[in-house]
């Protein structure tokens, strides 16, 4: 009777009991079994280090303001080219806003395996009526006959109890409407009516209010980013040596990206004997 019991719990594990929401101001969300992890220390950088994206930072950070406020605030989608700092900038304004806050307001990641879990976790969130919570979900995408957007179409707009009100939805993805191109496009030329064929997958992306696009950055830019991690960092190194070495070393990734930035930035400190963070 015993082992039988064991195996019964297993198989359907006790409700996750009501979580200390005041341990942390960051929590992860993992399913089987259910549980909100705190994170003691968010990985992030300031607000003011991520440079070139200055129109999506402003309006990012003012969306989440209000938010935290109380007032009305959209559901955020920031898609666009890889290392340009999206999910950096979504934790980077949620440490912003609460800067001085009293009760803070809390970011919640979910995987994106862990979608289908997602109302389990709104039922935790909204019985925390006196708190606001961001749920976030890093490089969200769906591939073929994948139907984990389903359980996030009715997060956002739909559903019986819908979205609660003191949750919002922020995703980063490098696909604007969260799914490959050809994929919408072998849809529609295989569908008897094309329109509908991809109108439900598609539709999922109109259901975030503001859609932030990332692209490209200029060097321009990339050198701004790295002066502004040694000045940040305390590393002394000359603007013409800098400049030399940062150049160097993103020609040999092929890119101009914050994330490249950040990287020279990591050798560089480690050559000359500075800690990061």
């Amino acid at each position: 009777m015993t082992r039988l019991v064991a195996a019964l719990e297993r198989m359907s594990p006790p409700p996750l009991e009501a979580p200390d929401f005041s341990a942390a101001d960051a929590f992860v969300w993992h399913a089987s079994p259910d549980r909100l992890t705190p994170v003691p220390q968010v990985s992030r950088v300031g607000l003011e280090l991520l440079v070139g994206i200055d129109r999506s930072r402003e309006t990012l950070l003012e969306n989440t303001t209000r938010f935290a406020d109380g007032a009305s605030a959209n559901n955020a989608l920031l898609w666009g080219a890889r290392g340009m700092g999206k999910s950096s900038l979504v934790k980077a304004a949620h440490a912003k806003v609460n800067e001085g806050r009293e009760t803070l307001l809390i970011l919640v990641e979910i995987q994106r395996e862990d979608i289908p879990s997602v109302g389990r976790l709104l039922g935790h969130l909204r019985a925390a009526a006196d708190r606001r919570f961001i749920l976030f979900c890093d490089d969200l995408s769906f591939d073929k006959d994948d139907a984990h957007y389903k359980s996030l179409k009715a997060v956002l707009d739909g559903g019986v109890e819908g979205r609660p009100e003191n949750v919002i939805f922020y995703a980063t993805s490098n696909r604007r409407h969260l799914m490959p191109r050809d994929m919408i496009e072998n849809e529609r030329s295989t569908a008897i009516n094309p329109s509908e064929a991809t109108e439900e997958k598609v539709s999922l992306s109109d259901r975030f209010g503001l859609w932030l696009g990332f692209h490209q950055g200029s060097q321009d830019d990339y050198l701004a980013m790295v002066r502004g991690y040694c000045d940040a960092y305390g590393i002394e190194i000359g603007d013409e040596e800098l400049r030399a070495e940062a150049i160097e070393w993103r020609q040999t990734r092929g890119a101009v990206s914050g994330r490249v930035a950040w990287q020279f930035i990591t050798d560089l400190a480690g050559k000359r004997g500075v800690k990061l963070g």
